[in-house]
């Protein structure tokens, strides 16, 4: 039996999902708006609008002032990271009703970036918090009583970061806070002393019209001071337990908007117990100070700074008066910079 002989007109193509090419291009959203995102949680984002109106419908945290739209993050942004205090473009339904969802589709750049590690060894970088101005390091003077490695710690990575430093002293009933605040004097960071008893006039001057994200050991009193700070936040409290170590009561990040008129936003953050800093250098620490960077300049190559013996050569021994004590305070934090211990 002879074959049939098959010419194109008998060949059908079944068009498939891939017949048609994939363009790069990307919408350009230009009618995104834009917000601050003020919460994460699996895989949702709560984000304040900065058109956000009072009689809009879910109030944040009841906030009278500040509608959260929740939010997922765009297919065409991967698995770009967004956290706490960025700065994002959102378009779809922007209403915040409930059951309403918005699509994160631009994260604005950075201006700067509070980092931590697991330990001093791991690579993988975390980011605590976004664009904070400033970063509150919450110690208590006594139950628990103060972890000078923990405070040194949070100092190295805010400076690392662009952002600036300020040491808040809580329980100050319990003991006198002035003798830790002293350790800190050469460093020039601001200390405020704010335990129950304490007014609170002098924190609130600080944190009007900025963003400023806390970090604290869990049970030196941070929830409480928040709580202070923004009565409608109703964080969660605990006591210390009997061996002097806190329960975490913060589990997620999350920007709660300042009641003063001149606005101002903090970032309260779920307890830490080490701080690793595998992403910090030397450089980068004496880098924040211009008289130490100045006396730096000649060092050896690897001078890690820390003096004799290790370093016979270090610039920063040839310092003296203020520029001298701080040498010695920013070598204290070098120090802690090359510990690689759990600061629990």
């Amino acid at each position: 039996m002879a074959r049939r002989r098959f010419d194109e007109s008998d060949v059908h193509i079944r068009p498939g999902k891939g017949s048609r090419p994939r363009t790069k291009k990307r919408p350009a959203h230009k009618d995104a708006v834009f917000g601050m995102v003020v919460t994460k949680d699996r895989g949702r984002w709560g984000v304040v609008l900065d058109s956000a109106a009072p009689e809009s419908a879910a109030v944040l945290g009841g906030s009278p002032s500040s509608t959260q739209v929740v939010c997922m993050r765009a297919r065409e942004l991967g698995r770009t990271p967004i956290e706490v205090g960025d700065r994002v473009g959102v378009v779809g339904d922007t209403s915040g009703n409930p059951g309403t969802l918005a699509r994160i589709v631009k994260l604005a750049e950075r201006t700067s970036v509070l980092r931590r590690t697991a330990d001093d060894t791991d690579s993988y970088e975390r980011i605590v918090v976004a664009n904070a101005e400033q970063l509150l390091v919450v110690c208590a003077v006594a139950d628990p009583p103060p972890r000078s490695g923990f405070v040194e710690r949070s100092l190295i990575a805010a400076f690392a970061g662009g952002i600036q430093p300020i040491i808040v002293l809580t329980k100050s009933d319990l003991a006198d806070p002035q003798p830790f605040a002293a350790e800190f004097a050469a460093l020039d960071v601001p200390v405020i002393v704010c335990g129950i008893g304490d007014p609170l006039g002098p924190l609130s001057e600080v944190l009007a019209g900025r963003i400023t994200a806390l970090v604290g050991h869990s049970g030196v009193g941070k929830s409480t001071l928040v709580n202070r700070l923004v009565p409608h936040a109703k964080r969660a409290t605990a006591a210390v337990s009997g061996v002097g170590k806190g329960r975490h009561t913060s589990t997620q990040s999350v920007a709660l908007q300042l009641p003063d008129p001149r606005g101002g936003w903090i970032i309260d953050t779920p307890g830490i117990r080490s701080f690793g800093l595998a992403h910090v250098d030397a450089d980068q620490v004496v880098g924040v100070f211009s008289d130490l960077e100045e006396a730096t300049a000649d060092c050896p190559r690897g001078c890690t700074h820390l003096g004799p013996p290790a370093d016979p050569e270090c610039g920063l021994d040839n310092l003296d008066g203020a520029s001298a004590r701080r040498a010695q305070a920013v070598r204290r934090l070098l120090a802690a910079l090359r510990t690689n211990v759990d600061w629990e």
